[in-house]
């Protein structure tokens, strides 16, 4: 199982599958091979939908993201 956190507060965001996972690796920026976090906003989240990211990892995004202009999301493996 996969899942993600809200970075700052530390608070479980929701499990994703692999191929979310993997989206998320291959449309967001990261620092390093082993970079874990990305910063989410409206904009990347467009980014993600129109990638063909599914309904559950896009709610699950625009939940975290709420009002908030962005946020910082990791990912961990159970």
């Amino acid at each position: 199982m996969i899942r993600l956190f809200n970075k700052e507060t530390g608070a479980v965001l929701g499990s994703v599958s692999e191929g979310d996972l993997q989206l998320l690796v291959d449309q967001l920026e990261e620092e390093d091979s082993a970079d874990t976090d990305y910063y989410v906003c409206a904009d990347a989240i467009d980014l993600l939908e129109s990638n063909g990211a599914g309904a559950d990892l896009l709610n699950l995004l625009r939940r975290a993201l709420g009002d908030a202009e962005g946020i910082d999301v990791s990912w961990k493996r159970d």
